[in-house]
C-alpha cells in the first residue's frame, strides 16, 4: 500500500476494509478497570476480551484505564495516547494473517513517580477492577521460600512513606485505604500474570505490605477485597522491526502494535467484590478448578518454553519455531514433557494432558510466529524456579524420571555462561544476569555452584538424584556440546 494512515480514532473509517474496527461508540465508554502494564500481553489478552464484549454492545461501562509505574512506562504512555489509545492486533495463523484495530483502552494515567495520578484513579468508585501484567518476578515474593521479600528497598521505602509509594502495591494500598476511608468499598485485584496462584501471591503481597504501615487496613483489605486466581495464555511476541512491518502490510501506521497466535485461554476464578464484566459471553471460562488448569499450562506450555529456548539460544536458533524445529530440541521436548513432567498433571474439563501437550507442539511450531528464543528466556531466575523446579521436586517425591530435567537446568547454567556455541556474545537477559553469569562460568568447574543459588533451586544440591544428573549434563555440554548432551539424553545416555 502506497500511503499508511496513522491509527487514531478519526482514521477509523479510513482503514482498508480487510482490518477490524470497533463496531461501539468509544466516547460512549466509561471506566471500570484500572490496568498496570500496557504491554503486548494485556492488548492481545484481556483488552481483547473487553473489546469483543463492547462489540457485542455489552458492559461498556468497563473500559481499561491504562497506568504504569516504571520511567520506561512514560514512553508507552505517550505512544498509545498519541494513536487514541488504539492498537492493531495482528492475528498470526498458520494459514495467513490478519488484523484487527483494538479499542477497550480510553485513557492512560501519568506515569509519576509518587503514584499520585495512580493512585487517585483507582481511588475512584467507579474502578472495580486493578489488573496487572508485572511479570512473574515483579511481586516481590521469594522464589524459593514463597515468602513475601519486606526487606526489599522499594517495599521498605513504601512501608515508610504509604502516601508517596514506588510500587504498584504501595499505590494499591494506598488507593484502598482512601476507598475505606471515603466509605467507597473495595475492588477486585486482578493479575493477569504467567504465575501459580497469581491471585493468592497478589493477595498476599498487597496485604503484607499494608501491614507494614497499617495493621487495621490490611485486615479490611484481606477481608473485602477479591484476588481471583486465573489461568492466561497466549503467545505475544515482542515488538520489533518484523512485528511493525506486517502492520505496515495493513496500511497502518501504528507506533505499537502487536502479534499474536489465533489461540487464547483465560481461566478465572468467580471472584469479584465489585462485580465484573460478562466475560464468559466472549469465551472466558469461570471455574473453581483453575489450580488444575494453572498447573497444566504452567508446567506444559510455560515449562515447554523453558525446555527449548535456552538450549536454543545457545545453538543460535533465533525463534521458537526455529528451535522446535531442530531435531534434537524437537525430541528433548517431546521426551521430557512425555516422562516427566505429564505424569504429574490431572486433566481438565477441557484436555487431557496428552492432548494438551499436542496442541501446545502445534503452537510453537508456528512459522507464522517470530516470538524469539531469547524473549522466552527472559527473566529465567523468576522461570526456571516457577516452571522447570516444580516438576523436578514432583519427580523427585513420586520416584520418577528427572534426568531430563536437570539436562533442562543444565542448558540454562550453560545459557547464562553468556556465549553461543559459534562464538556469539548472549547480551545480559535476566535482571540478576551479573550473579548468574558469574556462577555458571564458575560452575564450568564445580557444577553444584550452579544448584546452591537456594533462591532458584532450594536444596536440589543436596538431593544425589538430581544434583547428580546435573553435573554429568553440565560437564558433557561444555565437552562435547549441546546437541552432543541432547542426543546421549535421547538415546538413553548419560
Amino acid at each position: 500500500m502506497d500511503e499508511l494512515i496513522p491509527l487514531s480514532e478519526a482514521s477509523l473509517g479510513a482503514l482498508p476494509p480487510n482490518v477490524l474496527v470497533p463496531r461501539y461508540d468509544r466516547s460512549a465508554l466509561t471506566p471500570g478497570i484500572v490496568h498496570i502494564g500496557l504491554g503486548n500481553f494485556h492488548r492481545a489478552h484481556q483488552a481483547w476480551y473487553l473489546h469483543r464484549l463492547f462489540n457485542m454492545g455489552l458492559c461498556h461501562d468497563w473500559a481499561v484505564i491504562g497506568a504504569g509505574v516504571r520511567p520506561h512506562d512514560a514512553a508507552q504512555r505517550d505512544r498509545l495516547l498519541a494513536q487514541d489509545g488504539l492498537s492493531t492486533l495482528i492475528e498470526l495463523a498458520p494459514s495467513g494473517k490478519s488484523a484487527e484495530v483494538c479499542g477497550s483502552m480510553i485513557d492512560y494515567v501519568p506515569v509519576e513517580s509518587a503514584n499520585g495520578a495512580l493512585i487517585e484513579r483507582m481511588a475512584d468508585p467507579a474502578i472495580r477492577i486493578v489488573s496487572l501484567t508485572v511479570t512473574e518476578g515483579g511481586y516481590f515474593i521469594d522464589p524459593a521460600t514463597g515468602m513475601f521479600d519486606a526487606d526489599h528497598p522499594d517495599i521498605r521505602h513504601d512501608a515508610a512513606n504509604p502516601h508517596a509509594p514506588r510500587t504498584v502495591f504501595g499505590a494499591m494500598v494506598e488507593a484502598l485505604r482512601r476507598r475505606r476511608r471515603a466509605g467507597d468499598g473495595p475492588f477486585t485485584g486482578q493479575s493477569c500474570d504467567n504465575l501459580q496462584n497469581n491471585g493468592s501471591v497478589l493477595r498476599r503481597t498487597t496485604v503484607s505490605l499494608a501491614r507494614m504501615s497499617d495493621p487495621d487496613l490490611a485486615d479490611w483489605i484481606d477481608d473485602a477485597c477479591s484476588f481471583p486466581n486465573s489461568v492466561v495464555d497466549c503467545i505475544v511476541p515482542a515488538t520489533g522491526p518484523e512485528q511493525t512491518a506486517l502492520v505496515r502490510e495493513f496500511g497502518i501506521d501504528d507506533a505499537v502494535p502487536v502479534t499474536h497466535e489465533d489461540f487464547r485461554q483465560w481461566v478465572i476464578e468467580d471472584d469479584f467484590c465489585a462485580g465484573r464484566p460478562d466475560l464468559e459471553r466472549v469465551g472466558v471460562t469461570f471455574s473453581d478448578r483453575v489450580h488444575e488448569f494453572e498447573t497444566m499450562k504452567l508446567r506444559v506450555l510455560n515449562g515447554g518454553h523453558q525446555v527449548i529456548a535456552p538450549p536454543g539460544e545457545v545453538l543460535a536458533l533465533h525463534t521458537i519455531a526455529d528451535a522446535i524445529a531442530n531435531p534434537a530440541i524437537r525430541g528433548l521436548l517431546r521426551k521430557v514433557v512425555a516422562e516427566e513432567i505429564l505424569p504429574h498433571v490431572t486433566s481438565v474439563s477441557q484436555f487431557e494432558p496428552s492432548q494438551y501437550f499436542e496442541l501446545i507442539v502445534r503452537r510453537f511450531a508456528n512459522p507464522q510466529i517470530a516470538d524469539t528464543t531469547r524473549r522466552v528466556a527472559f527473566d529465567g531466575s523468576a522461570r526456571q524456579p516457577a516452571f522447570i523446579v516444580p516438576s523436578v521436586l514432583d519427580g523427585l517425591n513420586a520416584g520418577t524420571p528427572v534426568e531430563g530435567l536437570a539436562l533442562v537446568s543444565a542448558a540454562w547454567a550453560r545459557y547464562c555462561t553468556g556465549i553461543r556455541e559459534d562464538g556469539s556474545a548472549i547480551e545480559p537477559n535476566d535482571p540478576n544476569w551479573c550473579e548468574l553469569n558469574a556462577t555458571a562460568n564458575a560452575a564450568r568447574e564445580e557444577p553444584l555452584l550452579w544448584l546452591r543459588m537456594r533462591n532458584t533451586y532450594g536444596d536440589l544440591a543436596d538431593q544425589p538424584r538430581f544434583a547428580d544428573a546435573f553435573t554429568r549434563w553440565l560437564h558433557m555440554m561444555n565437552a562435547n556440546g549441546m546437541e552432543s548432551a541432547i542426543n546421549a539424553y535421547l538415546n538413553g545416555g548419560s
